[in-house]
């Protein structure tokens, strides 16, 4: 069966904490751990109460596990988790049409739906993801082509979101511009980040909302550009001309979350 090596305190606390709601997911998990320092004995504790397996290994053991991870990842700092067979993986990746006919169709409070266009940095990705689970967002969408939405299984995504990518909704759709077309017509409002938009301090997010970002290089795509009802800015004072593309969101999906408290 596949296997699969996480690493990051984050990365780890996430599956474990996914495992506990989860409980099938229990046995497809097997921490290991070297010196357990504070934040390890948590970690441990959180597991115990899971029921997922841990076992005490020299460092040498983990240094082994992780050689063939990318530089940042082999960085264990004394845990990793062995995640085994497919369904260990994380099963918030779902169908955009199902998730629409489940949840985004009946939803009547607040409800803030993420499209990414294009965005390819997988840490960009799992900042965004980060941030749509402190701030509440129902779903994140992923083009299939051109971006980084392998949330099952890039580990620097999973270090990135701090582990949310685990846990926040995610869906791959082949046609933004569809996808975007269907949350309309289901009673979403669509607000793209761009320059030159009505300042986000001025502007009124309703409480289904659909934020579009664009990609780190281009921006949204014009097709893309012409389904949003409106386009939103950040005023900045500083030199470069403009943010982060998961800092932006991050303050963006602030400000949903404020204006709806």
């Amino acid at each position: 069966m596949a296997e699969r090596i996480l690493t990051g305190f984050h990365a780890v606390e996430e599956r474990v904490r996914t495992a506990s709601v989860q409980k099938e997911l229990v046995s497809s998990l097997h921490i290991f751990y070297s010196k357990p320092g504070p934040r390890i004995k948590k970690i441990l504790e959180q597991a115990k109460k899971a029921g997922v397996a841990v076992s005490q290994v020299d460092d040498k053991v983990l240094d082994d596990m992780t050689k063939n991870l990318g530089n940042a990842e082999r960085d264990h700092r004394g845990i990793v988790i062995k995640v085994t067979g497919e369904s260990a993986r994380s099963e918030n990746v779902v169908d955009f049409d199902n998730w629409l006919s489940d949840i985004g169709s009946k939803e009547e409070g607040r409800c803030t739906v993420v499209v990414l266009d294009s965005v390819t940095d997988p840490h960009n990705v799992g900042a965004i993801i980060r941030s749509a689970d402190q701030f509440g967002a129902a779903l994140v969408i992923m083009p299939e082509r051109h971006s980084a939405n392998n949330v099952n299984d890039n580990d620097v995504i999973a270090r990135s979101s701090a582990g949310a990518s685990s846990w926040v909704p995610v869906s791959v759709v082949t046609n933004l511009v569809r996808t975007v077309e269907k949350l309309k017509s289901n009673g979403f409002w669509v607000y793209g980040a761009d320059a030159g938009g009505v300042s986000v301090e001025e502007g009124k997010f309703s409480k289904k909302s659909v934020l579009v970002m664009g990609s780190e290089g281009t921006g949204i795509s014009r097709l893309l550009k012409e389904q949003c009802d409106s386009i939103v800015s950040i005023p900045t004072c500083g030199k470069i001309d403009s943010l982060n593309v998961s800092v932006a969101t991050g303050v963006l999906l602030y400000e949903i979350y404020r204006q709806s408290k």
